[in-house]
């Protein structure tokens, strides 16, 4: 009897696991965005370097305003990661405080709260980036 009690209550904390999961998944896939973002903004740079002294004044600022973008995505790559370490350490607070029977609500409400408050900081840095992006692109066309 006191398996089939056990056994409920490993799946209660694998259901309550679950959504943590997904949102692993859907950070690992603006990871992915913002490291070929990040690779763009590399290659670009060096085009510019390499064209060294022959650069005019757009493309100076153009390779300016790259550092930014660099930053900004550096940043937010950072926070994402920040991100998904703390929904980790969740996950894990979750089983280990029923394995030792130990309440540990306010541990696991804090670090959801910090992993969401850093996902919208990663949010809000990848979205100023993309403003930086098409700036440079309308100051480029003029």
């Amino acid at each position: 009897m006191s398996e089939v009690v056990f056994s409920s209550a490993i799946a209660h904390v694998i259901q309550l696991a679950v959504a943590p999961v997904f949102m692993l998944t859907s950070v690992g896939a603006f990871l992915t965005v913002l490291t070929n973002r990040f690779s763009r903004i590399v290659d670009r740079s060096r085009k510019l370097e390499e064209q060294g002294e022959q650069l005019e004044d757009k493309r100076q600022l153009e390779l300016r305003i790259l550092g930014k973008r660099a930053r900004l995505i550096n940043w937010s790559i950072s926070f994402f990661t920040l991100g998904a370490s703390l929904t980790c350490m969740m996950i894990a607070a979750l089983f280990i405080a029923d394995f030792v029977h130990l309440d540990a609500s306010i541990v696991i409400a804090s670090l959801f709260i910090m992993a969401m408050l850093c996902l919208i900081g990663g949010l809000l840095l990848f979205q100023r980036e993309i403003y930086l992006a098409i700036r440079t692109m309308k100051l480029m066309s003029e």
